[in-house]
């Protein structure tokens, strides 16, 4: 039986809900019990990055676990509870065992006033703090008195832990897609990027795709610098990725440029436009998700960031209002759809060179105009193979090629092949090109 794409979305979601209640952050278990999941669906890797390990200019932090967190009052009541939700403590909070006034907590609480019922996300990797997010609304209702301050967690050696799950393609020209898996109970911005990755690597698992496509589920900015450290020697092999975060929300997809444009931009933007998606095209800036990182300066890989509603940009962001409920089904599988298409577009892109490009050589001697006889339409068949011919000369690649001839790349490709196969092209080394206006 066919899936469907309700039936693709129903299964997206179910993912995100499995995920939903383990309290992750950039180190520790939470991220090993999320990756553990992954694994029982896709073949991956496992990496464990010790703490104090140098990565460019960072440090791998110390490990951060937390068993139980709770905020008691006199009777001993608990008010705030890590049980209840993991959003109830600030992510990386130093352990603390305390009796304080409520006029000596207030520093160490935090709540949102213009959405009373929500819970704030807060986080203090770098710097030593404890604290609690509550709703505004249990915030205004404390009395003075003195609470019972607990959280149970351990700040040691360690290491950072990530996930790597590649899939072997027929060159060693690379796809990445990067999912960053830090957030604790976030459904948007984390888990649904999370789904659609592993989801999309599972069914590319199934096939032998011309690019090798590697999938990488790091916690943000560190784990992305981490793997970059670690990875130096293989980034010449990459010919563009996506980092996907937010892609779960109803709204319009945003994409986001790489820095040095590239093949990929434009692809996404060929996507969005021939599927009818209502979308957005934006330039790369400095601030974001881990695009940054692998289109910092030294490194600039053509990377791009896949959104729906952009970061900051929705009231739910960062709040325990970015729930289950907040992301639709439908946002799932059509985002997987389009990464589906993206990756298989990107695929496809290659640079050639003409083997005989003095004049138009003969091609009815050589049976190429029977060998589109399978063809739907022989003309379109019959320009791909004209359009290769002109302009393979080493500096074009086939999406070039598609943008100036309006041919899809998949005719243009196997066009490719046919010409390959009566040595009139041979691929190049080169990978694909920037823009044409960058080059």
């Amino acid at each position: 039986m066919t899936e469907t794409a309700a039936d693709t979305g129903q299964a997206l979601h179910a993912l995100c809900r499995q995920l939903y209640p383990i309290a992750r952050s950039i180190t520790g278990d939470g991220v090993r019990a999320t990756l553990a999941q992954l694994s029982e669906l896709i073949p991956l890797q496992i990496h464990e990055v010790p703490s104090g390990e140098a990565v460019f200019d960072w440090v791998v932090p110390p490990e951060w676990n937390v068993r139980a967190a709770w905020l008691a009052d006199a009777e001993g009541r608990r008010i705030v509870d890590l049980a209840q939700h993991t959003l109830h403590v600030v992510n990386y909070s130093e352990p603390v065992r305390a009796r304080l006034t409520l006029e000596q907590l207030q520093p160490h609480l935090h709540s949102i006033p213009e959405h009373p019922d929500w819970i704030p996300y807060r986080t203090s990797y770098y710097q030593r703090t404890w604290g609690f997010c509550l709703s505004h609304r249990q915030r205004q209702a404390l009395r003075p008195g003195t609470y019972e301050a607990v959280i149970d967690s351990t700040l040691a050696p360690g290491h950072l832990t990530y996930g790597e799950c590649c899939i072997e393609g027929a060159s060693d020209r690379e796809l990445i897609v990067s999912v960053h898996v830090c957030h604790p109970s976030l459904a948007n911005d984390n888990l649904s990027g999370i789904s659609v990755a592993t989801l999309l690597a599972r069914e590319l698992a199934q096939t032998r795709p011309n690019h090798t496509i590697r999938f990488l589920f790091v916690p943000s900015t560190i784990g992305a610098i981490t793997w970059l450290a670690r990875n130096r020697e293989r980034l010449d092999r990459i010919d563009g990725g996506l980092v996907l975060s937010g892609v779960g929300d109803a709204g319009g997809f945003t994409y986001k440029r790489s820095r040095r444009g590239g093949a990929i931009d434009r692809i996404v933007a060929q996507v969005l436009a021939a599927r009818g998606e209502p979308h957005t095209i934006e330039p790369f800036g400095p601030y974001g998700y881990d695009e940054r990182q692998f289109c910092s300066p030294g490194i600039d890989l053509p990377v791009g960031c896949l959104m729906r509603t952009p970061y900051g940009c929705y009231p739910q962001y960062h709040t325990s209002a970015d729930d289950l409920d907040f992301i639709r089904p439908e946002s799932l599988a059509a985002t997987l759809a389009v990464c589906r298409d993206v990756l298989a577009r990107a695929d496809l892109v290659a640079t050639w060179r003409n083997l005989q490009p003095f004049g138009e050589p003969q091609l009815g001697r050589r049976g190429l105009y029977d060998s589109i006889g399978g063809e739907n339409d022989k003309k379109t068949a019959q320009m791909a193979l004209l359009w290769m011919l002109s302009y393979s000369d080493g500096e074009h690649s086939t999406l070039d090629i598609s943008e100036l001839s309006g041919l899809p790349l998949d005719v243009l490709h196997r066009a490719a092949g046919r010409l390959r196969d009566a040595d009139l092209l041979a691929p190049t080394d080169r990978p694909a090109a920037r823009d044409p206006a960058q080059r």
